[in-house]
């Protein structure tokens, strides 16, 4: 189910909402940027501190090391025990990503897999006994297998095969079954599967020969949502009957409009959906299946991102995309009156997921400047309580900068939305380097999240400005389209303009700009050294395409059904479009590129393969230019190992201290 190079985090919410996520965000497609790295680990000894400056109110703001700021843990997910007493979720607090629990009403949270080498995520408890569902790969490499902890401890691979990708995809409303996707039948598309979790025994249930894509099953078990993909702008929707076999196409239309199931009512009548028919944003529909008729439910001047009903179809929940920022609603379907939420200091609500009882209800809290905490709500008596503290208490938040959404035009008087990052009390007169953020994608969206990485290189004197440029999700679809097949172009255009703002906040040195990225900001990094090498002082790029030749003929072969909708985004490698992705690959013009650049790469990256990282290493250091390489044996398309974000991050500072911040006006440091 992952689409290209974008990679979804495991937040164990819904399948709808990752679907969702992943067809309106360009399919999300292509490369997304794993750095916002929170995380707990203990390296050994007691870190030093020093201060550096000073806050507005004239308190020291203190200067963390790295290892401090990947000592704050990361954590998602979250599903609650079969007598909804405890909650599971995912932590890295021991280095790498493992299952926990922790009671409903608080206290230390108890570690339920061991895993030391690949990342565990946890799907969901059992629905009638505490054996714990889980999915991991090998090394980064993508291809997941679900496995059950049982209660003895012994753990069980269910979809033991070495080639096959199996993914979770819901469990059926009786509680009797799970379903999953795999590919082990064809590796170019995902059939669905039902297991009975008596036999654990898998049937088939719906076979997919034409590269579509399974969204959301109906309570009954009667009805299968499909998506098919057709560009990255434009989707089609179906309805499977499991009984009859028969597809049914649910969305005739011309022109570029994008479909997404989102769930089925809990009596299995209603199938709701988010479309941007005849609107810039997604809105929220639903379709009758006796009669065929289609009304709307929601509309707001953001996209509606996802939506679903918690069991027994009490509560109505809504999220939205609301710049940059996720805003939930929580309708009572009883009145559809909205449900006041707890007010939380400093932060937003997300990934709200309701207990069957529907009772109680989890979610998160996070801002800019603070990671992830959960939280356990009780509807009955409108209290919460908070379960975990994330943040490393060497950490002091106020040491910490908020993200402050701007905008600015660009080239052509386009609105060009992006986040500022502002080191505390820049001295009157004084000039810091910046760094440019660009996200993964491309279609992906940097957001108000906490990233340990931002944080660091703030705390550490540099500006950051994170870059939504144009073809960004979140901002209506004419400015998602508007870099179809120009990539390296138009976008970076926008990036280039970017300087201008902050030159002119009068705290930025303007010959001291950079740009980084991951993914497809790891390619726009290199563009933005090759194509417009007098524009940035350096740049650091994380597994980033260097040669889109070899990239889009090389896809894996589980993205079969979205490389048509790819082809049409970027360009079709076997046709014309080749000369096109050639002259937009830095790999053949790395001969311009004459700043200092950092390249960082997991081995076993499926999306972004090893190659792309090697050859324009070896290329850029023919040009006598200052190359660091850092390279990771273990992990793939982002980094999960907290001993490797400690190496990439550090790295990372010591090349922008060493080439922007203390570099000499027109000197290039030689290797």
């Amino acid at each position: 189910m992952d689409n290209m190079f974008y990679k979804f985090g495991k937040y164990n919410q819904t399948q709808t909402i990752i679907l969702q996520k992943m067809i309106k965000a360009k399919l999300l497609i292509y490369f997304t940027l794993i750095l916002v790295s929170i995380t707990t680990w203990n390296c050994g000894g007691k870190e030093t501190q020093s201060t550096t400056a000073t806050q507005e109110d004239g308190k020291p703001v203190k200067e963390y090391t790295i290892a401090q700021f990947m000592n704050t843990i990361r954590i998602n997910g979250s599903a609650f025990s079969p007598d909804e007493s405890k909650i599971l979720y995912n932590s890295n607090q021991s280095g790498i990503f493992n299952a926990y629990e922790v009671s409903k009403d608080g206290g230390n949270a108890t570690q339920m897999t061991d895993s030391k080498d690949n990342s565990i995520f946890a799907i969901s408890y059992f629905p009638q006994d505490e054996r714990v569902l889980f999915d991991s790969d090998q090394g980064g490499n993508e291809i997941t297998n679900i496995f059950v902890k049982n209660l003895d401890g012994k753990i069980q691979n269910l979809t033991p095969d070495t080639t096959a990708k199996s993914e979770f995809f819901a469990w059926s409303f009786d509680k009797k079954s799970f379903f999953y996707t795999s590919n082990k039948r064809d590796k170019r598309f995902f059939d669905l599967y039902e297991m009975d979790i008596a036999s654990f025994k898998p049937k088939m249930v719906y076979e997919n020969k034409e590269g579509l894509f399974p969204a959301v099953m109906s309570n009954d078990k009667k009805y299968l949502s499909l998506v098919k993909p057709i560009t990255t702008n434009n989707t089609d929707m179906y309805l499977y009957d499991m009984q009859t076999k028969q597809t049914k196409l649910l969305t005739q239309h011309e022109g570029d409009i994008s479909f997404s199931p989102q769930t089925f009512g809990t009596d299995s009548k209603k199938l709701y959906y988010t479309t941007d028919e005849g609107s810039e944003f997604a809105y929220l529909k639903s379709y009758d299946i006796a009669t065929g008729q289609s009304e709307k439910v929601e509309e707001t001047n953001w996209d509606i991102s996802y939506m679903y009903f918690s069991r027994n179809g009490k509560f109505r929940v809504v999220g939205i995309n609301n710049d940059a920022k996720t805003e939930i609603k929580i309708y009572n379907t009883a009145d559809n009156q909205l449900v006041k939420l707890p007010s939380l200091p400093n932060g937003e609500i997300t990934s709200v997921n309701i207990s069957d009882s529907e009772k109680l209800m989890t979610f998160y809290v996070s801002s800019s400047k603070s990671p992830n905490n959960l939280y356990v709500y009780n509807f009955e008596t409108s209290e919460y309580k908070q379960l975990t503290n994330s943040m490393n208490p060497e950490i002091n938040p106020d040491d910490l900068v908020e993200g402050e959404v701007i905008r600015f035009k660009s080239y052509d008087g386009m609105e060009i939305p992006s986040i500022l990052y502002k080191p505390k009390n820049v001295k009157q007169g004084e000039k810091l380097p910046a760094m440019l953020w660009i996200h993964g994608g491309p279609g992906g969206q940097t957001r108000l999240n906490y990233s340990a990485t931002i944080q660091y290189l703030v705390n550490h004197g540099y500006v950051i400005l994170a870059v939504n440029n144009r073809g960004s999700s979140g901002y209506g679809k004419t400015f998602f389209a508007a870099d179809d097949k120009k990539h390296g172009d138009a976008d970076l255009k926008d990036c280039v303009e970017s300087k201008k703002f902050l030159i002119g906040t009068g705290y930025v040195d303007a010959e001291k700009i950079g740009i980084m990225g991951g993914s497809y900001g790891g390619y726009m990094t290199l563009a933005g050294l090759t194509f417009t090498p007098n524009e940035f002082k350096v740049g650091v790029d994380i597994f980033g395409v260097s040669n889109w030749l070899r990239t889009l003929k090389g896809i894996p072969s589980w993205w079969e059904a979205q490389r048509k909708a790819l082809y049409t985004e970027l360009g079709d490698p076997t046709t014309a479009d080749s000369v096109a992705l050639y002259n937009k690959s830095p790999l053949f013009h790395a001969s311009k590129i004459t700043k200092p650049l950092l390249v960082i790469q997991g081995k076993n990256d499926p999306r972004v393969v090893k190659p792309e990282s090697d050859e324009i290493v070896e290329a850029v250091k023919k040009n006598n230019v200052p190359v660091e390489y850092i390279v990771f044996e273990d992990e793939g398309h982002g980094f999960l190992k907290k001993e490797n974000e400690i190496k990439a991050y550090e790295g990372i500072l010591k090349f922008l201290d060493k080439h922007l911040k203390q570099a000499s006006e027109g000197k290039i440091e030689k290797q």
